[in-house]
């Protein structure tokens, strides 16, 4: 039987949230119930899925209870950090409900009664699809989805509850979180800061305990930079393993998606239920064959870093002026780490020595000339065709495609997207749109330069007998973006190599700045040993605990 002093406060909640709009009420609690109240922040704040998953099962709460402490949270202090765009209180009370409502002797999912966010360019069924842009905002020619992505169908299968949509820039298009449908997102560790792009959102409501993890996309660091802005597990698995069909593309041969989570335990979790073959996403192929037996949990030992080997590139560390040359929108140095995340970095490496890995640094691992190699590659060609393949298979009723958009709506579609260049950004003209399989320059483009980056990466891996490479998921501190003149374009971060071999990275909690906000590890690895990476991240958590609870500022959604 479930703990009868807390059966009264799910009808309260209950009764609370039929009243709610779409962003949830502001939480209130009599003065009978606050112990109750307390007894739950100490349960659940910074809870992970076992530890959530171990409270279910001693009766302490239920479903219903859990999902309105988050949506409380969400109410409580999200008028403060805008993490999300769209909060369904209803449905996730709904939902949770029927999964309190299940036999006690049902078998669950991976992540029954788990709390969830989802980022706002992934498909969710009966949910518009913004990407962050205005224009899918549209009335009546909203980009409302009667389908879920394949992760979102999976995570739902798993029992997962799913609490609302998380805000991120402009199609992914940002190393910071600010966007036209939602606003500006800030850091869970101090609000004036920027989150990182573009999986913002998701990374400040779960540091911020407003779920227990969440999704994001990656096309060059967006999962990865803000999980390191907010001391949290951002994995990007190998390429393939999750599918990105219905999910909102800003460059399809590039992106991908994988969780968010303050712990590598849940990370791993979610992994696991989040992939799977799906023959809309041709990528995902084989998938099944290729990747480690699971579950990913199997892989989590604390002793995993001992006699392992890691390389730190080179270019991370010293930076690529020869790629950047010496233009004014160069980057300072080159792109080499400034000398506070040098001095963090050295202090992360130092805690995987202890942990019993060797860290090698050499400056002929991973050169410039490996960078280079990696910028070769040219996917704007094709950027269209990704956009087309989304619409036709997850737009609404009114267009499935860019050309349908524009004639249903009489807007233009923003040109960077479709193969246009972006002012400061892109280099060169617009490029004439093609289908990358029909496409004789693809090779060129796109298949060789990827085949030789990666053979380039694992000659070194085995030339220095190294499992991986390790180094600052960002280049420079995050910053006040609040400040007159602050650059509105985000902290700065070149691990996107990584996206364009495909192989999988993962960030973790590193430590802390002086001025008390986040450093994050960034550990990549071997195509299709997500498992092993998953293991080497553990351990180094297990080895350190760097995360630390951030101080949340209180304001009520609007």
């Amino acid at each position: 039987m479930r703990r009868s002093g807390l059966m009264w406060v799910a009808g309260l909640v209950v009764g609370l949230a039929a009243g709610m709009p779409g962003y949830g009420a502001q939480p209130v609690h009599t003065f009978e119930d606050r112990a109750v109240v307390r007894e739950m922040d100490r349960d659940l704040m910074e809870v992970s899925v076992p530890g959530l998953e171990k409270l279910y099962a001693q009766h302490r709460y239920t479903v219903t209870q859990v999902t309105q402490w988050y949506l409380d949270r969400i109410a409580r202090y999200d008028g403060t950090y805008r993490a999300l765009l769209h909060v369904d209180a209803a449905g996730a009370l709904r939902r949770a409900a029927e999964e309190d409502a299940s036999p006690r002797d049902a078998k669950h999912g991976e992540l029954w009664g788990v709390p969830i966010l989802v980022k706002a360019n992934t498909s969710v069924k009966g949910w518009e699809t913004s990407a962050g842009w205005k224009g899918y905002l549209s009335p009546g020619k909203e980009l409302l989805t009667s389908r879920d992505a394949m992760v979102v169908e999976r995570l739902r299968t798993a029992g997962a509850i799913l609490l609302g949509q998380t805000n991120m820039p402009d199609f992914a298009a940002s190393d910071t979180n600010i966007s036209t449908a939602g606003g500006r997102t800030g850091d869970a560790y101090d609000v004036r800061y920027s989150p990182g792009g573009s999986s913002g959102g998701t990374a400040t409501g779960v540091a911020a305990n407003f779920a227990v993890l969440g999704t994001g996309t990656d096309t060059a660091n967006s999962i990865r930079q803000p999980a390191a802005n907010n001391s949290l597990v951002g994995m990007l698995p190998t390429r393939g393993l999750t599918s990105i069909a219905g999910i909102h593309p800003l460059d399809w041969l590039r992106d991908n998606t994988g969780p968010l989570a303050r712990d590598v335990t849940s990370a791993a979790i979610a992994l696991d239920v989040m992939q799977a073959e799906d023959p809309l996403d041709a990528w995902t192929k084989g998938a099944a064959e290729r990747a480690e037996t699971g579950p990913y949990t199997r892989y989590l030992k604390k002793n995993a870093l001992k006699g392992r080997r890691f390389g730190v590139p080179w270019f991370v560390l010293d930076g690529s002026p020869g790629v950047y040359g010496n233009g004014p929108n160069a980057l300072p140095s080159g792109g080499a780490v400034v000398p506070e995340t040098r001095a963090a970095f050295m202090k992360a490496v130092e805690q995987l020595r202890a942990a019993g890995a060797t860290v090698v640094i050499d400056k002929e691992i991973l050169p410039e000339s490996f960078f280079a190699t990696v910028r070769k590659m040219n996917t704007r060609p094709y950027r269209r065709e990704g956009v087309d393949l989304f619409l036709r298979d997850f737009g609404p009723a009114q267009y499935h495609s860019v050309a349908e958009y524009e004639a249903a709506t009489g807007e233009q579609f923003p040109a960077f997207m479709v193969g246009g260049v972006r002012p400061g950004t892109d280099a060169g003209s617009a490029a004439v749109q093609r289908s990358i399989e029909s496409d004789p320059e693809g090779e060129a483009n796109f298949y060789g330069p990827q085949r030789t980056a990666l053979e380039m990466y694992e000659a070194t891996r085995r030339r220095w007998r190294l499992d991986g490479f390790v180094y600052p998921a960002l280049q420079i501190p995050t910053y006040d973006e609040t400040l007159p003149g602050a650059s509105k374009a985000g902290p700065y971060s070149e691990t996107g190599w990584v996206n364009r071999i495909g192989v999988p990275a993962v960030s973790v909690p590193g430590g802390f700045y002086a001025d008390g906000l986040p450093f994050g590890l960034e550990i990549s690895g071997v195509r299709w040993k997500d498992g092993d990476l998953l293991g080497y991240a553990y351990a180094y958590e297990q080895a350190t605990h760097n995360r630390r609870l951030p101080k949340l500022v209180e304001g009520a959604k609007q």
